[in-house]
Formats: structure tokens, sequence, C-alpha cells
């Protein structure tokens, strides 16, 4: 069993071998660690899409806006998601943002993890059929997970949810009402600590 720290050298390395810079080497690294650790096929898809870079190339998605329509060739994920992740505090107020053709998306999705994170804010994530939602950088939720392999997404759309609570008020006020019966047990147990104190066997 490969440890995360193992992962995340080997992915970052392998990265820079790859032809990027050691700065966003460092940046895959982190992102295939977090994969790996959510239980996504972060070494198989990096792996495969190293083999393929090898012979094709890839656009470089560099200004992110409410819709970035396919070109002739497909997104790079890499830098497709470091511009993502660069741009999000100004891409935020557009509530959802829609990309095609990004090659190996299970690799894009990492930035738009740590993206929820920075805004402070769920990201849903839909890759074709597949849905995400990022819980700031903190899990994942997906009807898809452990699928390996995933070449291409054609039709990816990000949406900033709103944060609001899962509860009506009413429910709110119930639990609090129960939870201060506590307070009637803290109070009968801090009175009998006070009522024995100072006592010693020679009174």
């Amino acid at each position: 069993m490969k440890s995360l720290s193992e992962i995340e050298t080997i992915s970052k390395r392998s990265s820079r071998a790859s032809g990027f810079s050691w700065g966003v080497a460092e940046e895959v690294g982190k992102n295939i660690r977090m994969l790996e650790m959510f239980g996504l096929s972060g070494i198989k898809n990096l792996n495969y899409y190293f083999k393929i870079k090898k012979n094709k190339q890839f656009e470089d998605l560099n200004i992110i806006t409410a819709e970035n329509k396919k070109t002739k060739i497909e997104f790079c994920p890499i830098i497709s998601g470091l511009n993502f992740l660069d741009q999000v505090r100004s891409l935020e107020r557009l509530s959802e943002i829609k990309f095609e053709n990004i090659a190996y998306p299970l690799l894009f999705l990492p930035f738009v993890s740590r993206a929820s994170e920075i805004v402070g804010k769920k990201l849903k994530l839909s890759i074709d059929n597949r849905v995400f939602l990022l819980n700031h950088n903190l899990s994942i939720y997906s009807n898809s997970l452990n699928e390996g392999v995933v070449e291409i997404g054609n039709n990816i759309l990000i949406e900033f949810k709103e944060n609001l609570e899962s509860f009506k008020e009413s429910e709110w006020k119930e639990l609090y009402t129960l939870s201060e019966n506590t307070f009637v047990e803290e109070n009968e147990s801090l009175k009998s600590t006070d009522a024995g104190a100072g006592l010693t066997d020679n009174d």
C-alpha cells in the first residue's frame, strides 16, 4: 500500500518530467494525493494523461469565462484547473460556469475542490452524467466513485452553492429547548459540589 506522501512525491516528479514547471508539478502532486485519499483514481488518470501527452497537444485555457466553448483540441485539465483556481474569486459572481471538452477531467476536479475552500462555499461539479459535491476541500460526495480512467469531459458544469442551513428554524428551537435540560443538571451538580466544600473528618 503506497503512502499518501509517496503518491504526492511521485506525482510531482513525474509531472516535472512530463514538461511542467516545478511550481505546477507541486500543485499536481497535492491534487493526486487528494484524489487518492478520497478514493478517486488519481494515479491511473495521471498516468494515462502523460502517456497521451507525449504525442498529443492540448489547449491551454488561460482566461476562464461563463461559457468556455470547445476548440479543435481538448483543454488541458491541469492548466485549465490552475487558472480556474487563480481566478475563482472573480468567477464566483457568475454562479455557474460551463466548460466543453476537457481532457481527463478527474485531474481538473481537485482544483475545483480547492476553490471551494477559497470561496467558502460548496461547489457542485457535473462531468457529463457524473456529479460531485465538493465541500470546502474537506470531503467529496459523488454518484461516480472508483470509475477508473475518464478520458474526456464533454460537458462540464460548476455551480456555486449558497451556504444554507439544512434544517428549519422550528427544528432548531426544539433541539435548543431540549438542550436546556442539561443546564438544570449542571446547576444541581454545582450545588452539590459547593455543599460538600470545606468539610473534613476533623469537623
